[in-house]
């Protein structure tokens, strides 16, 4: 089958490990039987691991119980820079591979229920687990807002962002950031009442900005420039200036010039939240590369004609499966 799934930006400040946007970037996976296991990419990551040990080859593989399938990945998710490449692949693979269940697949696979939820929900959601099975709760969330993603040329993997951690923190911190997460979901459902203070936070973001020296000159200039809160995207590196669709192409060029004068090569990404979530079918592909969005560099690796499969189908989450 053919099955895709957006990007997302977690944590979103102090929303910690519980709380995910999905984006308008995707990961496309198609899976069909073949004689022995073929792995071909293109876009993000092309050719990183075309072989057993990729994502999207291993979450197939324990689907069917087998390796005799040719998987084709596509994706416009930067790998290691904190918007979700991983979940989305995994629920992506997930569905094309048939899997009942893509969104425990995933999360359990990922490690992060948040990123899965969000990539297969779509929209905003908050997720977490309840005696080890996904909780998700679709939040609301104001149409008027836009993403300027701020995507150094550097990755971080998730691994090293959380050894930078610390193993407890004071019940000052936790109760800060409980009191920001209420103004975040607050200004998320309604943009007029998003302050920068819904993106400040005391769990992770300071500890992790050894790892990205420049991120708080960054934060603070998407701020001066308008952003209505700003923070980083899951573990980062990438940077999130929140704001409304029509000030979000302003923001985008004043994010350039910040990155610049900050010395960071990169790119930076107009975004908006993606709805739909997962999408099975002929209706996932994707258009030819060279019709992406701007503000990538395209990279090909051995990519193949893709051939049609099923009929147009949404991917629909319950809340009772």
């Amino acid at each position: 089958m053919l099955a895709r799934a957006p990007a997302s930006a977690a944590n979103l400040g102090p929303g910690f490990d519980t709380v995910a946007m999905a984006l308008d970037r995707y990961v496309e996976v198609e899976v069909e039987p073949a004689p022995r296991l073929i792995v071909t990419s293109e876009g993000e990551g092309a050719g990183m691991s075309d072989d057993a040990g990729h994502l999207a080859a291993r979450v197939a593989m324990d689907v069917v119980g087998h390796d005799r399938l040719a998987i084709t990945v596509r994706s416009q998710v930067p790998v290691g820079r904190g918007l979700g490449s991983s979940a989305a692949l995994a629920v992506a693979a997930a569905a094309a591979a048939g899997a009942k269940d893509p969104l425990a697949i995933a999360a359990q696979e990922d490690g992060h229920p948040e990123n899965a939820a969000a990539s297969f929900v779509g929209g905003l959601v908050v997720a977490t687990k309840v005696r080890g099975a996904v909780r998700v709760a679709e939040m609301p969330l104001d149409p008027l807002l836009a993403v300027v993603a701020i995507v150094p040329d550097r990755p971080l993997s998730t691994a090293r962002a959380r050894q930078a951690l610390p193993h407890q923190v004071g019940m000052a911190d936790a109760t800060f950031n409980l009191g920001r997460f209420g103004l975040l979901l607050a200004g998320l459902a309604d943009h007029r009442m998003l302050s920068r203070e819904a993106g400040e936070d005391r769990l992770h973001q300071d500890y992790r900005s050894p790892l990205f020296p420049e991120a708080p000159k960054l934060l603070n200039a998407l701020l001066s420039a308008g952003a209505l809160m700003a923070c980083w995207s899951g573990a980062g590196p990438t940077l999130l200036g929140l704001t409304t669709v029509e000030d979000a192409p302003s923001l985008r060029e004043q994010a350039t010039l910040a990155m610049a004068e900050a010395g960071v090569i990169g790119r930076v990404l107009l975004l908006h939240p993606e709805r739909a979530g997962l999408v099975v079918g002929e209706a996932a592909r994707l258009p030819a590369l060279d019709d992406w969005p701007t503000g990538r560099s395209p990279v090909r690796r051995n990519p193949r004609p893709s051939t049609p499969s099923g009929s147009k189908a949404i991917f629909d989450f319950d809340e009772n499966s």
